[in-house]
C-alpha cells in the first residue's frame, strides 16, 4: 500500500528541511508533490523510496533526475 506523505513526514523521512526539499524538486532530484485537496500537497511514499534507494546506491544526479522524470511520467499515465 502506498502512503501519502505530507511535508512534515517528507522532511522526517529524508532528514531535509522544507527549503531543501523544494530546492531539490526544482533541481529535478525529488518528485513534485501531488495536490490532494485545495491546500494539501503530498508525495507518494513509493516514489520517495525509489529516490532514496537510488541515492543510497550512489547514483549520479543525472541518473536520479532521469528516475524522477520517469516516476512523474508514470504518475501522469496512471
Amino acid at each position: 500500500m502506498v502512503k501519502l506523505l505530507r511535508l512534515k513526514s517528507m522532511s522526517e523521512a529524508t532528514g531535509l528541511s522544507r527549503a531543501t526539499i523544494y530546492s531539490r524538486i526544482q533541481a529535478g532530484l525529488l518528485p513534485k508533490p501531488v495536490k490532494h485537496g485545495e491546500r494539501i500537497s503530498v508525495w507518494p511514499s513509493d516514489e520517495l523510496d525509489a529516490v532514496t534507494k537510488a541515492t543510497i546506491a550512489g547514483k549520479s544526479e543525472v541518473e536520479i533526475k532521469a528516475l524522477v522524470a520517469e516516476l512523474e511520467q508514470r504518475r501522469a499515465q496512471a
